[in-house]
């Protein structure tokens, strides 16, 4: 369907809405879009990381990337003109998160840009570690406006920018980094006073006495006080973020816990996003806000304080299929964004032993993974986007996280793989469709058969 009307930005040009002169979200029969600066109907179909100086090797200074596009181009500008053609001929719209800004106006029509991650709690809790960086400590605030001036600030005005990403990947919860609860971490040391203040009070107001904590956290303490004062010893129980432990329901004690848990990573997400999203729309008032990147689905109370204060919630899915993800973030009401996905192809002559994600064959199992994948997120009402991670290959040797993954669009040496690309061009084209009979199928199944 390459011949369909389209804006400068790639939106549908065809029943046009209102248009504003920056990218908003706006739900049409049910079914969720961005619309671009011009009043066109908006999927953000996307690549992560477009940028010349690519992974460097690990422990090195050396960018093989870099090397290969300089003796290809000979210049930066050159690639960059080279590199938006060709998303553009692929179907992409939109330049990732960790992409060069100057990409969206290199050759022809503007590529629209998520313009970057802000890393609010992530840069203030730098060498104190999340969440021990204290977020109910007056000083978050500050530093969140001063720092969103600074990193959104000077694109306020840029009609290009979709929008920005708060932090990347936080930990909620027990995942593939380790079994942390944000409760226990907390109330485990002495390092974040406000928030430790928080917790306490929480825990009293969800115990009548100090007895009842102790018995349900399996703890000694002489008083709430002693609580307050003195940093609590190993948590009385762990839960595996891939397994649903159905010891939780056998065991009151520890379903109590958990309740506890995921209630103070509720009450730390509404502080978390109402600052972060608050400073973001002051520096950028313009602008979306993309969500935090939920690594993995957290507590339902973390979904739901992130639907009150962003404008869509973004997610980074390495499952083979979203659809599972997407669901948990519908009852926010708010539209999705899949931050990265992506499959990984033994036939690339990389490991692929470091790196999340499904690892398949060959590169035709890729292109076939990309079409099941996006053909089903985009069955979602929800699902307002999607950004494939990543453009380019890592290096062999592993980057500087030492993952070592086939994960490009394009190989070290900036060669196609021409069996991907042409899946994502047919996809992409027909994106818009394919989300549009979303809002059809959506109907029929709310519809009652007539009589």
């Amino acid at each position: 369907m390459t011949d369909i009307p389209r804006t400068r930005w790639g939106g549908l040009a065809a029943r046009k809405v209102q248009a504003t002169g920056f990218f908003r979200v706006a739900q049409i029969d049910g079914v969720w879009w961005f619309i671009d600066p011009d009043g066109g109907r908006f999927l953000s179909k996307g690549v992560v990381s477009v940028q010349f100086d690519h992974d460097n090797i690990k422990g090195t200074e050396r960018r093989p990337y870099r090397e290969a596009c300089l003796h290809k181009y000979g210049s930066h500008d050159a690639w960059r003109g080279a590199a938006a053609d060709r998303l553009r001929s692929w179907g992409f719209n939109t330049l990732g998160a960790w992409s060069e800004p100057e990409l969206a106006h290199a050759g022809g029509a503007p590529l629209a840009s998520a313009a970057g991650v802000a890393y609010l709690a992530t840069s203030y809790g730098e060498g104190r570690g999340w969440p021990q960086c204290d977020l109910f400590d007056p000083a978050f605030e500050n530093f969140t406006q001063q720092r969103a001036q600074q990193i959104c600030g000077p694109s306020r005005d840029d009609a290009g920018v979709l929008g920005w990403f708060i932090d990347n990947e936080l930990q909620w919860g027990p995942d593939w980094r380790g079994e942390n609860e944000l409760l226990p971490s907390i109330l485990g040391s002495i390092a974040a006073p406000y928030s430790r203040g928080v917790a306490v009070a929480l825990l009293r107001d969800r115990y009548k006495d100090i007895a009842a904590f102790n018995a349900a956290w399996r703890s000694a303490l002489a008083s709430w006080d002693e609580l307050a004062g003195t940093a609590i010893a190993a948590p009385p129980f762990k839960r595996n973020f891939l397994t649903h432990d159905h010891a939780q329901e056998r065991d009151p004690s520890r379903a109590r816990y958990f309740a506890d848990c995921d209630a103070f990573a509720g009450v730390l997400a509404e502080r978390y996003f109402a600052v972060s999203t608050a400073a973001i729309r002051a520096a950028a008032p313009h602008h979306l806000v993309l969500g935090s990147r939920f690594a993995y689905v957290p507590p339902p109370q973390v979904i739901t304080a992130a639907g009150r204060y962003c404008d869509v919630i973004s997610v980074n899915c390495y499952d083979a299929l979203p659809g599972a993800v997407v669901e948990a973030y519908a009852a926010t009401g708010r539209p999705c964004l899949i931050g990265e996905f992506s499959f990984r192809g033994d036939d690339a002559g990389l490991p692929n032993t470091q790196g999340a994600g499904p690892r398949v064959e060959t590169q035709a199992d890729r292109a076939a993974g990309y079409a099941r994948y996006v053909g089903a997120a985009l069955r979602h009402p929800n699902l307002i986007g999607y950004h494939w991670f990543v453009h380019a290959d890592q290096p062999a040797e592993g980057r500087w996280d030492g993952e070592n993954s086939n994960y490009g669009v394009v190989t070290i040496h900036d060669e196609i793989y021409p069996e991907l690309t042409e899946a994502m061009r047919v996809v992409n084209d027909d994106a818009e469709w394919l989300h549009e009979a979303a809002a059809a199928a959506a109907r029929r199944m709310a519809t009652p058969p007539a009589a």
